[in-house]
């Protein structure tokens, strides 16, 4: 499987919400599906079938959690160089076509937020072409409508 890479913060939170569910959620179903299991018929049990609904979606989001931490890797921005772009870092790029400079801040997928137009997914199109490149290179990135052109001029 494919590596999840985030920062130490979002491995904090994910674990901390995996705990919450396995520890607090996950026992107070359990406990609330005992007793609607003592107030008779479960099939009209309106009180049980909504416990075992919810103990469903609990149980989907710890696998989903524990799916997801397994395949993490954190990202400790003090290991990573600057001399070539790498996840958590910010590069600085010129449209060799049009002479216009953009920056990109490249973050892991678990952390892209579509609505933050300074940041690109380590796992989108342009994210996977800058990986790696340097101060100087040209990227070319192969998108629907051609290839656009990029100069590396800075990164940080």
């Amino acid at each position: 499987m494919k590596p999840v890479y985030i920062s130490q913060e979002q491995h904090d939170k994910l674990h901390a919400e995996l705990h919450q569910l396995k520890y607090t959620e996950r026992p107070q179903i359990i406990s609330a599906i005992a007793e609607a299991r003592e107030h008779g018929d479960l099939r009209e049990n309106a009180e049980y079938a909504a416990a075992k609904e919810k103990q469903v979606l609990v149980e989907r989001k710890i696998n989903r959690l524990e799916e997801m931490l397994s395949r993490s890797r954190v990202i400790e921005s003090d290991q990573i160089s600057f001399d070539r772009v790498h996840v958590g870092r910010k590069v600085k790029l010129v449209d060799i076509e049009r002479n216009e400079e953009i920056v990109y801040e490249v973050v892991p997928s678990a952390e892209f937020l579509s609505n933050d137009l300074e940041a690109v997914s380590v796992d989108s199109l342009v994210g996977k072409a800058l990986v790696g490149k340097a101060i100087g290179e040209i990227v070319e990135i192969k998108v629907p409508v051609g290839i656009l052109r990029y100069r590396v001029t800075e990164i940080s």
